[in-house]
């Protein structure tokens, strides 16, 4: 059995608390691994700034 499909097998067991976990943990792994252009990197930290400070709006669909 390979790894991917041990953690297949394994995803549906989590309860929704860790489904959350891993799901936040996964985010932050990926995030982290991702090459991103100075450009991109620059765009997301300014839109998390903005959202920090509450300078965003949302759209209804």
């Amino acid at each position: 059995m390979s790894t991917v499909q041990e953690i297949e097998a394994a995803v549906p067991q989590l309860t929704r608390a860790e489904l959350e976990q891993f799901r936040n943990w996964f985010e932050e792994y990926l995030e982290e691994r991702l090459e991103l252009t100075d450009d991109v990197q620059a765009k997301l930290d300014q839109s998390r700034h903005e959202i920090a400070a509450g300078d965003y709006t949302t759209r209804q669909p």
